[in-house]
Parts: structure tokens; sequence; C-alpha cells
């Protein structure tokens, strides 16, 4: 099996892509690429099990009938504008999910910066789908999943504060991934993983999508199914590193 994780930006540059093949014996890092455009990714999703994409699959549905609505001016809706509204437009229900199993809000693909990445993402699913891949946003069927490296780094309970900044901060990191997984083979990629923040959380992403494609993870409640299909839902391991060993 092998299991890949993107850490998606806006463009090509500060996306990375993690490919790890996971055997009898233990998992290797086969591959580890920065900088990498939508047909790279769209190449390397065929050859493994399941690709966990570092991004919001959608947006909130209130806040895509809210702009329905207001393309048109129709008068029948009048918001109330309060901030318990515009919070129903800022956040997903799987949002809601992360807040609260990790204490944190996700950035909202509505109102912040992710929003550029997000359209980005909806190209690339498109192109996953255009080339058979089966796309499905909650998660429960096909190759595709969200995934979330910085919450699945706070559910094995690691200390995350300045990661993102710190390249020691990382190098720390990585050096409890090689305690607790001495099974997985980074091989080369170390000093990659602690140059850039992308490349780490596209191995982060690659570790939580073989949880997906284990089963160990909350999986959307049924009665938010469709709105999941819709929003996207993100894989949160239920289990620890040293549970995905093979």
């Amino acid at each position: 099996m092998r299991t890949a994780g993107v850490d998606l930006a806006a463009e090509s540059r500060g996306t990375a892509l993690a490919v790890i093949e996971w055997a009898a014996r233990g998992a290797c890092l086969e591959q580890l690429t920065l900088d990498v455009d939508d047909a790279q990714i769209t190449r390397a999703a065929p050859g493994v099990a399941m690709i966990g994409i570092d991004c919001a699959l959608g947006w909130p549905d209130e806040f895509v009938g809210f702009l329905v609505e207001h393309a048109d001016l129709r008068g029948a809706h009048v918001p109330d504008g309060g901030m318990a509204w515009r919070r129903t437009l800022a956040y997903r229900e799987t949002d809601r999910h992360v807040r609260e199993q990790t204490g944190r809000w996700p950035l909202s693909v509505s109102t912040d910066r992710i929003g550029l990445t997000a359209m980005r993402c909806a190209g690339l699913l498109g192109r996953l789908a255009a080339e058979g891949l089966v796309v499905d946003r909650s998660g429960q069927t096909g190759a595709v999943v969200e995934v979330y490296p910085g919450a699945t780094l706070r559910l094995w309970g690691w200390e995350v504060r300045g990661y993102r900044r710190d390249p020691e901060v990382r190098r720390g990191l990585v050096q409890r991934m090689q305690r607790e997984a001495p099974w997985l083979d980074l091989g080369r990629h170390v000093e990659l993983m602690v140059d850039s923040t992308d490349c780490f959380d596209a191995v982060v992403a690659a570790l939580a999508t073989r949880a997906a494609a284990l089963g160990r993870y909350d999986p959307p409640p049924a009665d938010h199914q469709a709105r999941a299909g819709r929003e996207g839902w993100i894989v949160l391991p239920s289990c620890s590193l040293a549970d995905l060993r093979p």
C-alpha cells in the first residue's frame, strides 16, 4: 500500500508531495518533493491507495447559499448580520468538529486567505476525477481525503508551538517521529523535512492518510453525511503514530 500527502498552497511554489510505501515489515518515505504542480499530483494519485490533501475540499453550505442569494439580490432572506450568523458562513461542520476535538478553530475557507488555495484545490479535484479517481469529499469512499497536519500532531499529544516557523522545532519533531516510529524509514529526506514546513506537513498528511485508509478516524455522523459530501470532512486520526505500524 502507498499513501500520499499533499501540503497544498495557492500555487506550485510551496506545495509539497509525500508518498509513503507501507510494507509488511515497515514503511518508507519513498518520495518527498517541493514546489509541485497539479500535473505532478495528478500523475502520482493513481499509484497510491489514498491521497490526503491539506486543504478545505469545499465551502460551508450556508456560505454558498448566501452568495447565491446575494448575487441576485433576493429580498426574501435578510441576514441579521450578527457574529453568530456570520460564523455559520465562516465554518463548515467539520471545522466545528475539529474545534470540539482540539480546542482550536481551523482557518475559515470563507474568510481567510486559504480560500485561494481552496480554489486551486477545486480544480485539482476535477482533474483527479477526470483521471478516473473517485472523489468523495466526505472521505467515506474513493481515493481522496481531507487532512489537517497541525490538528493531527495535537491529537498525538505533540508540542507544535512554533514548528511552522522554526527549523529547530521541526528537527525535534522529526526526531520524535523517528523515536516513536522506528519502523518508518525517512531515508534521505530528513533535512528536507527540517528545512521546509511544507515538506514536513506533507509527510504528516501522508501519515494521517494511512489512518484514513485503516478506518482509524471519526467519520462524519450520519445526519451530516450529505453535508460532508459537499463541504468536505477532515480526517482526524483516532490512533497514535505507533498504531499506524504495518
